[in-house]
């Protein structure tokens, strides 16, 4: 099984990466202001506008080290790519079963069911830690209704229906998120959720780290040699990684909404982490962003047993997992594609 290696977050808002032989260095008007061995990483995230040398973006794409760029306020940029990954006959195939629609539609209904199937045992646990603390019986009736949708899915015929059923499914889960927010409800009460740009700190914090787990799905369906861009579920866009939304659906509710959910009742975050601006976007200050990605790292490394595989791996290496399950059904090697339902 594959190591997870370290991953690099560079939040010095005019930091300017370079390499010096096997080195990453962070420069700022050309002062160095750090340096890390490049074998030791798994990604890189930075958080700055000056960005790259070239030099050291074509190493990175080299030793297939991902490297993303975002906003000093946490907006994806872009990602740096390289050469494309494994071979070219899986590429065909992936394409060409991806214009097949019934093919297609059966794994958007996997992808789904293991959105709906996390959203609900997430639910149910809040029900079980904290059950004489929230509302317990609107969850229940939230989870109950998961419960159909599950069944809705495995019945629908059609992507369009599908898409429906996943628009309800989302709705139902979210009426009551607020309800797994302990603490502080009033600076961190979760009324719907908002994007583009985010209006509260629940979304602030749910969208910056979608767009963290949506960039970590689209390096590993390139590590395994699939096209981030080819969707299935979510249909095909010019620089849209599609493939890799897709992949993404099942892993939200356990990888971020848990962690999201997590750092609030923990107290890893608080009101004074997030500035408020006259437009009424929330984002997060420098100093919380940093705590919560420090966090965000040290939960990655957490040891969980992969449910199809009845092994132990690293969480932060789900998404590499459930891509090699994909490529292998492209492949042909796997009957279905299974799914990441947690346990």
């Amino acid at each position: 099984m594959r190591r997870l290696r370290n991953t690099l977050y560079i939040f010095t808002e005019n930091a300017y990466l370079t390499l010096d032989g096997e080195n990453v260095v962070a420069r700022v008007s050309g002062d160095e202001i750090g340096r890390i061995p490049l074998h030791t990483l798994e990604s890189i995230f930075c958080f700055t506008y000056p960005g790259a040398s070239p030099q050291f973006m074509g190493v990175c794409s080299e030793r297939g080290v991902s490297l993303a760029f975002f906003s000093p306020q946490g907006r994806f940029l872009a990602r740096s790519y390289g050469k494309c990954q494994g071979n070219i006959h899986l590429r065909r195939q992936q394409y060409r079963l991806a214009d097949e629609e019934a093919w297609s539609l059966g794994v958007a209904k996997r992808f789904l069911t293991g959105k709906v199937y996390n959203s609900r045992w997430v639910l149910e646990r809040v029900v079980r830690d904290h059950g004489l603390r929230i509302e317990a019986d609107a969850v229940r009736r939230a989870s109950e209704r998961l419960v159909r949708a599950l069944a809705a899915i495995g019945e629908c015929g059609d992507a369009a229906s599908l898409r429906g059923i996943e628009g309800d499914a989302a709705s139902i889960y979210f009426s009551v998120f607020d309800e797994m927010i302990l603490r502080d409800k009033e600076s961190f009460r979760f009324v719907g959720r908002n994007r583009r740009p985010p209006t509260d700190r629940v979304n602030a914090m749910l969208s910056l780290f979608y767009s963290v787990l949506v960039t970590d799905c689209a390096s590993a369906l390139e590590g395994v040699g699939l096209d981030p861009y080819c969707g299935i579920m979510h249909v095909d866009r010019p620089g849209r990684e599609s493939l890799a939304l897709d992949l993404m659906e099942e892993l939200r509710p356990v990888l971020v909404d848990r962690f999201v959910v997590t750092s609030i009742n923990n107290r890893v975050v608080s009101r004074k982490d997030f500035v408020e601006l006259e437009t009424g976007e929330v984002r997060l200050a420098d100093a919380g962003r940093k705590r919560l990605f420090e966090a965000w790292q040290e939960r990655k490394r957490e040891q969980i047993t992969h449910p199809y595989l009845k092994e132990k791996i690293d969480r932060g290496l789900v998404p590499h997992v459930q891509a090699l399950l994909l490529a292998q059904y492209v492949r042909g090697d796997l009957d279905d594609y299974p799914a990441f339902l947690w346990k």
